[in-house]
């Protein structure tokens, strides 16, 4: 019994320290990338302003092609929203909404996702000149509760997201160069 006792406040003593130090872990996540085009703004500006142009270099569709897809209100304006739900996990359930669109600089989107987790970012694609063509900076900023933040001490979020982020980014570059 005295063993028992012992394992357990041992255990009891690991939880606490766990959600002691994800009360010191910044909750705060901002993750961007960004990707010179050779083609002026108001041509990229037709593949990111609106959600159906952003689906067609997003990388997340190559996840599941199956996936179900429903959309609401009129696309390219604030409140119309894309929704998606699949049985992959990596894709799961979620919907992006346009918050705000400032042609041809920016748009920006809110993200929930309710499957595999829930959560919510806000996201967004930003438009500069550069020289003869576009800077394209495609980014998002979420926070993660308390006390889950402590999975940003043994994950590299930057690790995990480049790839697709990378993938999207040139997706978009080679669409709006070969307009």
């Amino acid at each position: 019994m005295r063993i028992l006792k012992k394992i357990l406040l041992v255990i009891v003593v690991l939880i606490l320290l766990v959600l002691l130090v994800a009360a010191f872990v910044d909750g705060k996540i901002k993750f961007e990338r960004s990707v010179d085009i050779n083609a002026p703004v108001d041509t990229v500006w037709t593949h990111v302003s609106s959600l159906a142009a952003m689906n067609t270099w997003s990388p997340w569709f190559d996840k599941d092609p199956a996936m179900k897809k429903t959309s609401e209100g009129t696309d390219g304006t604030p409140g119309a929203r894309f929704c998606w739900e699949s049985q992959k996990k990596e894709v799961g359930r979620g919907c992006q909404t346009i918050r705000s669109l400032n042609a041809p600089a920016s748009i920006e989107t809110d993200l929930k996702f309710y499957t595999p987790y829930e959560s919510e970012a806000q996201a967004y694609v930003k438009l500069e000149p550069a020289g003869s063509g576009t800077r394209a900076t495609w980014g998002f900023n979420s926070e993660m509760p308390y006390p889950l933040r402590i999975i940003k001490l043994f994950t590299n979020m930057e690790k995990m997201m480049e790839p697709d982020f990378t993938k999207g980014l040139q997706r978009l570059k080679e669409q709006a160069e070969h307009r």
